[in-house]
């Protein structure tokens, strides 16, 4: 986690910081949600090949968690196959929705700012966790 302050002139400079948040984070995700149809098939199409020759082989599907190794908190899976990239995907889509959904909510709690016309003189001090502010202060009034 992220928490920095940065320092706006105007309230249309939170906006536009926001609104290019909120475009990057719908770019990345349109990104990732296409690797995730491309490798959704590949994976699916890998489970039934294992699952058809485990059958014909007349044996049991192997426990999943064999090829994982925890470390602290951090999980290594070793000869990852397209299953594992596909979940890995799909967390991070999941996060960037998160995300998508987060920076909306703070562009519109800050539509109050759109309101304030001129305020030249005025400085905005913005505590801000990964990008998305949290707290302004006003100063200079």
């Amino acid at each position: 986690m992220s928490v920095q302050i940065k320092e706006y002139n105007s309230a249309e400079a939170i906006a536009e910081n926001l609104d290019k948040q909120i475009d990057d984070t719908k770019t990345s995700l349109s990104l990732y949600i296409q690797k995730l149809e491309e490798i959704q098939s590949v994976a699916e199409k890998s489970k039934r090949i294992r699952e058809v020759m485990l059958k014909l082989a007349g044996k049991k599907a192997p426990a999943e968690s064999l090829g994982e190794i925890q470390i602290g908190s951090l999980t290594v899976i070793l000869e990852a196959n397209p299953v594992h990239e596909m979940e890995a995907i799909e967390a991070v889509v999941r996060s960037k929705q998160a995300r998508l959904l987060t920076l909306q909510k703070a562009r519109e709690d800050l539509k109050w700012l759109d309101q304030l016309g001129e305020t030249e003189g005025i400085t905005y001090t913005v505590v801000e966790n990964e990008d998305i502010p949290e707290r302004i202060l006003l100063s200079g009034l």
